[in-house]
């Protein structure tokens, strides 16, 4: 299967979702874009990797990572989105370390976030472009441009793809009062269950 270079062309806010983003990817050599639905967190890291002039005071997750491998001589070299299952994106991520390389399972904007950093190129092939690959009309450097397109794809991930199941589960809090949310959350820390308790304090975030 051949693979086709992606760059990013920008990140968009749903107007009716709450803390649901489009990472939108753009085929180098061709129209179409790749949209994929990802979390508020992930989306803020990639926005200030895109900002050079952004420098935050401490680093965050994916500068830690950064820095952690270059300390260790372990270099990104590429990012490929290789799978979409059930609107779900997989991605590798491709290391070199002492002319040995490995691959490193990843999900997508997480993989995408440190290409970034790296300056690694982003692919993916061209089976998964043509499945999930769209034409927008839009131009997304205008902030208010396109709105209905992006939240189009936000509102359908199934179709369009998604970052991963786990941000599609996280509607599943919204039924729940706020004092029923904090208990939840109590009981996640307990447990060091920190995913779930991410998705509570998200929850409890929104309200």
């Amino acid at each position: 299967m051949s693979l086709v270079k992606l760059t990013i062309k920008g990140i968009s806010y749903s107007q009716t979702q709450n803390g649901a983003y489009a990472l939108i990817l753009n085929e180098v050599d061709g129209e179409r874009k790749l949209p994929i639905v990802i979390g508020a967190f992930e989306a803020q890291s990639i926005a200030i990797a895109l900002e050079k002039e952004i420098k935050p005071p401490r680093p965050l997750t994916h500068d830690l990572f950064k820095n952690f491998a270059e300390r260790f001589d372990i270099v990104v070299k590429q990012v490929i989105i290789h799978k979409l299952v059930d609107g779900v994106f997989y991605s590798s991520i491709i290391c070199e370390r002492d002319k040995i390389e490995e691959i490193i399972d990843a999900r997508t904007s997480d993989a995408i976030a440190l290409a970034l950093r790296f300056h690694a190129p982003i692919f993916t092939y061209k089976n998964i472009l043509d499945k999930a690959g769209i034409y927008l009309k839009s131009n997304l450097s205008n902030a208010d441009a396109g709105a209905e397109e992006i939240d189009a794809i936000l509102s359908n991930p199934q179709t369009f793809g998604n970052e991963e199941e786990s941000n599609q589960s996280g509607t599943a809090y919204a039924n729940h009062t706020l004092q029923e949310l904090n208990e939840l959350l109590e009981q996640a820390v307990e447990h060091e269950d920190y995913e779930a308790a991410a998705k509570i304090r998200d929850e409890i975030s929104k309200r």
